[in-house]
């Protein structure tokens, strides 16, 4: 092999260095790979249960509108006690109340007749419980990572999240059709199990002596953190304004009818999960990246360009293209957000803004399927598509121009990135 081409595959092929050189990363990282598939089949057994129940659209709706509030208010609390307490007991905690929370699904589901409101209930706590526990799992990534891995780690999570976003909901309508929704709720129960006893063998990670305990005080200075560092309000603006702005999974069903092809709804659905998992695996480049303001800026830019590009082409191969791109774009911004976040938060502080991070990546999507919907119901399905696409680009543009600090942020220069590096070196990550 020349070495001309052994460059080359260096800078497209993954990194294993986290798994090699951490064996708590090597733990959370197989922890997170087994509790991922059970959830995703989870994710497709309730709508599919709901819609068995009662037949009603707007019952399957009213399901991730219950979600929504748990999300925002455990996920600013859950950054609150990643900070104060121990963050292995606050992940192995909120561990046992989902596997818990699915359990209680399998049950109702055995029953005679299946209660709705269970449907909606422990859909809310489950969701909660979750919210609550993934600060403290994104605030324990950087005390187990060495700090220049950080960015090889963001490249690794984001692979494990594609191969189970493209994989485990297969599964999942397998189960549910061919056995049934109470088998789908026993293998995510059986998941966290499994999970479980690998989170156990992590070892502890008490807080700081003077950590700030949880309390409303402790939530408004992490806000006041964020807020007062331009560059970190950039990941999560843009982010919001490109999910808002372009995320139209809700005109889905609509377009495959527009063009006739009602067999390739499943196409449509699977293709940003297709381009992230391209990303995923070719995105060793992406963690050498030492300018990732300018590079979220580039790709959620290029998002919108592709979503846009997807309204008006009138081919559905071509379309499941530009929406395997705009998934591979979304992708990289996350690897840079993620990379930015980890490498420049000081421990003190990680788990409050990783509850802020949370609200910002999940929130967006919810508000973006609603805006699509809006616009499609005054032009319809493609014309919500383009706009869209077009306002995420435009309003991807002024955010960069609002915030210069953001776009000109590096990695090498960041007062904020030297001072967690100068910090780290002196306590390393956990063997």
């Amino acid at each position: 092999m020349s070495d001309r081409l052994k460059r080359l595959l260096a800078h497209v092929t993954i990194d294993l260095g986290p798994l090699r050189d951490s064996r708590d990363y090597r733990l959370l990282m197989a922890s997170g790979v087994i509790t991922m598939f059970g959830t995703f089949i989870t994710m497709v057994a309730v709508p599919y249960q709901m819609k068995e129940l009662t037949g009603s659209y707007v019952a399957v709706g009213l399901v991730s509108l219950a979600e929504f509030v748990p999300m925002v208010v455990c996920g600013l609390w859950g950054g609150a006690i990643a900070d104060a307490l121990d963050r292995r007991k606050v992940i192995l905690l909120g561990e046992v109340g989902l596997m818990v929370t699915s359990a209680l699904l399998m049950v109702n589901a055995m029953l005679p007749e299946p209660q709705i409101w269970v449907l909606y209930v422990v859909g809310a706590l489950s969701t909660g419980l979750a919210s609550l526990q993934r600060p403290s799992l994104e605030a324990l990534i950087p005390q187990v990572v060495r700090h220049e891995q950080l960015g090889s780690a963001a490249v690794l999570a984001s692979l494990r999240w594609n191969v189970g976003a493209i994989t485990a909901p297969a599964l999942g309508g397998l189960l549910v059709t061919t056995f049934s929704v109470a088998t789908a709720y026993a293998v995510d129960t059986v998941s966290f199990v499994l999970s479980l006893l690998l989170l156990w063998r992590i070892r502890a990670v008490p807080p700081k002596e003077d950590a700030a305990p949880a309390s409303l005080r402790s939530l408004v200075e992490g806000v006041r953190y964020a807020v007062s560092r331009r560059d970190l309000m950039g990941t999560y603006l843009v982010d919001i304004a490109a999910m808002v702005f372009a995320m139209s999974t809700a005109l889905f069903p609509f377009i495959v009818d527009h063009y006739g092809a009602p067999q390739a709804l499943g196409l449509l659905y699977s293709a940003g999960a297709v381009g992230s998992l391209v990303a995923s695996l070719t995105g060793a480049w992406a963690a050498r990246v030492q300018r990732q303001g300018l590079g979220v800026i580039l790709a959620a830019a290029l998002w919108g360009v592709a979503i846009a590009l997807a309204a008006v082409i009138p081919n559905i191969w071509a379309i499941f293209f530009c929406l395997a791109l705009a998934g591979a774009a979304d992708m990289i911004s996350g690897i840079f957000r993620m990379t930015m976040w980890n490498q420049t938060i000081p421990e003190e502080l990680r788990g409050r803004l990783a509850g802020i991070e949370l609200l910002s990546y999940a929130s967006g999507p919810m508000l973006g399927n609603a805006r699509a919907g809006l616009m499609a119901q005054a032009g319809g399905a493609r014309f919500s598509m383009g706009a869209g696409g077009l306002l995420c680009v435009g309003s991807v543009a002024l955010l960069a121009w609002l915030l210069p600090s953001f776009r000109a942020y590096d990695a090498r220069t960041s007062e904020h990135a030297l001072a967690e590096k100068a910090r780290r070196a002196t306590t390393p990550a956990q063997a």
